[in-house]
C-alpha cells in the first residue's frame, strides 16, 4: 500500500508515494520516475522495491509543473512527455530530488541507510543527486541525462549498478561504451551490465519498448545488488 507525503522544498511542499516493507523499517531508497511522471509502472516498481524489503519514496517531479502522470500506452506520449520534462530546469530537479532524500534519510522508518535508483529520465538524475549528496548505493537504468553529466563520474562514490540496452535508439552502443569507460574508471564497486536486443525503456512494461527478458534479467540483478550493497538485514 502506498501513501501519499510531502517534502519540503524551496518552494512549498513536494508530494511524493511512501510505500513501507512488511517489517516497517529498513534501509531507505529514493525512486526517481522516467519522463512519463509518477505512473503506474513506477508505483509498481516502488511497491515491489517495498517487498525486497526498503522503505521507498518517489516524489512527484513535476510538481512545479502542475502535471499528472501520463498514461505511456496512449498515442502522442513520447511527445508530450518530452515536452514535459523539458519545461523542467535541471538544477532545481536536482535540488528537488536531493530534498526528497534527505526527508527520506530523517524518516523513523530509515535506518539511516539511503540509496538511490530511477529509471530513464530519472537515472540520470539519480547520479547527479548521487554526486552532489551521500548515498550508499545508486541504481540506474539507461539514464538518458547521462551523456552529458559524465564529468560527475568522480564525485559518485557509491557502489552502483548501470543497465543499458544495446538496442537503444536515444542512446547508441558508441555512447553506451563512452558512459561505461567514465563510470567504471578506477572503479571496482561499479557494475554495467547491457542487453544485446532491449531498447530504451525496456523495463516498462507499460511501453511499447518493453523487453521481458531484459527486465527481468536485469531486475534480478538489481534486487541481488540491493541486497549485496545495501543489506535489508
Amino acid at each position: 500500500m502506498t501513501e501519499r507525503v510531502n517534502v519540503a522544498t524551496d518552494a512549498g511542499e513536494m508530494p511524493a508515494h511512501l510505500w513501507l516493507p512488511d517489517s516497517g523499517t529498513g534501509p531507505g531508497l529514493l525512486l526517481l520516475q522516467e519522463i512519463f511522471g509518477v505512473s503506474r509502472y513506477i508505483q509498481q516498481r516502488g511497491a515491489d522495491l517495498a517487498d525486497a524489503g526498503y522503505v521507498v519514496l518517489a516524489p512527484e517531479l513535476y510538481w512545479r509543473l502542475d502535471a499528472p502522470a501520463l498514461d505511456e500506452t496512449a498515442p502522442g506520449v513520447i511527445e508530450e512527455a518530452m515536452g514535459r520534462v523539458q519545461q523542467l530546469d535541471w538544477d532545481t530537479t536536482v535540488a528537488d530530488a536531493v530534498a526528497a532524500l534527505e526527508h527520506l534519510r530523517g524518516r523513523d522508518e530509515v535506518d539511516g541507510r539511503v540509496g538511490l535508483i530511477g529509471f530513464c529520465f530519472g537515472g540520470g538524475l539519480a547520479f547527479n543527486v548521487a554526486a552532489v549528496d551521500d548515498a550508499d548505493v545508486l541504481v540506474s537504468y539507461y539514464g538518458s541525462s547521462l551523456p552529458g553529466l559524465l564529468e560527475l563520474a568522480p564525485q559518485v562514490t557509491a557502489p552502483s549498478l548501470h543497465h543499458f540496452g544495446l538496442a537503444d535508439e536515444y542512446i547508441d552502443a558508441e555512447t553506451v561504451s563512452r558512459i561505461r569507460e567514465a563510470v567504471t574508471a578506477g572503479r571496482d564497486d561499479v557494475r554495467f551490465e547491457t542487453y544485446d536486443d532491449a531498447n530504451h525503456a525496456f523495463d516498462n512494461w507499460d511501453f511499447a519498448l518493453h523487453h521481458p527478458e531484459a527486465s527481468a534479467l536485469a531486475w534480478r540483478r538489481t534486487v541481488d545488488f540491493l541486497h549485496e550493497e545495501l543489506p535489508t538485514t
